[in-house]
C-alpha cells in the first residue's frame, strides 16, 4: 500500500479531518457519508478530489475501496459506527470523546485490539503545537517531576445550538470541551495512573434558555428537556501523588478561557501564552515562546495517522488513552451526581 484511502462519516468536525488527510500526499478522501447530502456537498466543494457520496455507513464500511475510515458523529454513535468499520478490517479514527459512556468505550478498544488495525483518537489540543512543544520538554526532563496540574475551558455563552445530541445524556459540556483540557493536561503530566476522582457538574443556563451560542436564546431544534451539565470541575489523584484541577463551562459569567498549567519540580508552563517558567541562578526566569509557522493540528493529525498505517509508527493517541479519559469523564459526572469521591483505574494499567 502506498497511499491510504479515508471515507469520512460526519460532516461537522469532519471537514477539518478530512481536509488534514487530503493535505498528506499519502492520503486521499475518496467516501463522505452523511444522512443530509447537502451537507457532503459542502465539504466535497473544500476537497482536491472527486468523492462518491453514501447515506448508510454500514455500505460504507464494507466498501473495498476504503482503507480507513473517520468517525466524525455525535458522541451517541461514535462506537456503533466504528465498530462496523473494525468489523471490515478498517483503519478508524474517531473524533473525541471516544463514547458517551464507559462500558461502550471499552468495546471498542477491545475489538480495535483484536483486530489488529490502526486505531486513534483525533485530539485537536493534544497534536496542535503549543502542546507538541510542551510535551517535548517534559519528554527532555525539563520540568522535573510534575506534581500539579490545572486546566480549564471557559465559554461565556457557548452552549451549542446546532444539534439537541449536545444537550441530552451523553453530551454535555464537560463531555464536549473538558475532554480537551483534560486529555492535554493527563498528556502533558505524562499519562500518571489515575487512583480517584472527585467532582461537581449541573445546568445553571441551559435549562433556563440562556448561555446558548454568542447570546442566542434558546432555539426551537433544543426541544428536548436539558439532560446533560452545562458546567463540571472536579480533582483527579494519581498513583503517585499527583494531581490535575479540571473544569469546563458552556456559559458563565466569567471571560472566556482555554488553558493547561503545569507545576514541575524544575519548571512550570502554561499552554496560552505559550510560556515556560524556571528560576536560573537564584531568580524567576519567564520565556514566552513565538513558535513558527508550520502545520495545521488536522494536517498533524492526518500525518501521524497515515504513518502508523503505512510506516508502522506507534500511534501516539491511540484509543485505549481514550478509553481511559473516558473513565475520567465518567467518575467525575458520576462523582457530581452521587457526592462522593469514586475510585478510578478500572480500565488497567497506562501504556504509553
Amino acid at each position: 500500500m502506498n497511499s491510504v484511502r479515508v471515507g469520512v462519516i460526519g460532516m461537522g468536525i469532519g471537514l477539518p479531518m478530512a481536509k488534514g488527510i487530503a493535505s498528506n500526499s499519502r492520503g486521499s478522501i475518496v467516501a463522505l457519508c452523511d444522512l443530509i447530502e447537502e451537507r457532503m456537498d459542502t465539504v466535497a466543494a473544500k476537497l482536491p478530489t472527486p468523492v462518491r457520496y453514501f447515506t448508510d455507513h454500514v455500505a460504507m464500511c464494507r466498501d473495498p475501496e476504503i482503507d480507513a475510515v473517520i468517525v466524525a458523529t455525535p458522541n451517541q454513535f461514535h462506537v456503533s459506527v466504528a465498530l462496523e468499520a473494525i468489523r471490515n478490517n478498517k483503519h478508524v479514527l474517531i473524533t473525541k470523546p471516544l463514547a458517551d459512556a464507559l462500558a461502550p468505550a471499552q468495546q471498542v478498544v477491545a475489538a480495535a485490539e483484536a483486530a489488529g488495525v490502526v486505531n486513534m483518537m483525533s485530539l485537536s489540543t493534544r497534536f496542535d503545537a503549543p502542546a507538541q512543544y510542551l510535551g517535548g520538554l517534559r519528554a527532555d526532563g525539563v520540568f522535573g517531576d510534575i506534581y500539579y496540574a490545572r486546566a480549564r475551558s471557559i465559554r461565556r455563552s457557548g452552549i451549542p445550538s446546532w444539534s439537541p445530541g449536545f444537550v441530552r445524556k451523553g453530551g454535555g459540556a464537560f463531555r464536549d470541551m473538558g475532554v480537551h483540557c483534560l486529555d492535554a493536561a493527563w498528556w502533558l503530566m505524562g499519562m500518571p495512573q489515575p487512583v480517584s476522582v472527585t467532582g461537581v457538574a449541573g445546568a445553571k443556563f441551559g435549562p433556563r434558555g440562556l448561555g446558548y451560542w454568542h447570546f442566542a436564546g434558546q432555539p426551537t431544534i433544543v426541544s428536548e428537556p436539558f439532560e446533560a451539565d452545562d458546567y463540571a470541575a472536579g480533582l483527579i489523584r494519581f498513583e503517585d501523588g499527583q494531581a490535575l484541577h479540571i473544569e469546563s463551562f458552556w456559559a458563565s459569567h466569567q471571560p472566556e478561557d482555554f488553558q493547561v498549567e503545569l507545576f514541575g519540580t524544575d519548571a512550570g508552563a502554561r499552554l496560552s501564552p505559550l510560556a515556560v517558567y524556571r528560576t536560573e541562578n537564584g531568580a524567576p526566569t519567564d520565556s514566552t515562546i513565538e513558535l513558527p509557522v508550520g502545520p495545521t493540528v488536522w494536517e498533524r493529525i492526518g500525518a501521524h495517522f497515515i504513518a502508523c498505517i503505512l510506516d508502522g509508527v506507534v500511534c501516539q493517541a491511540p484509543l485505549r488513552h481514550g478509553m481511559i479519559v473516558q473513565e475520567l469523564l465518567e467518575a467525575l459526572l458520576e462523582s457530581a451526581e452521587t457526592g462522593k469521591e469514586l475510585g478510578v483505574g478500572r480500565t488497567g494499567k497506562v501504556a504509553a
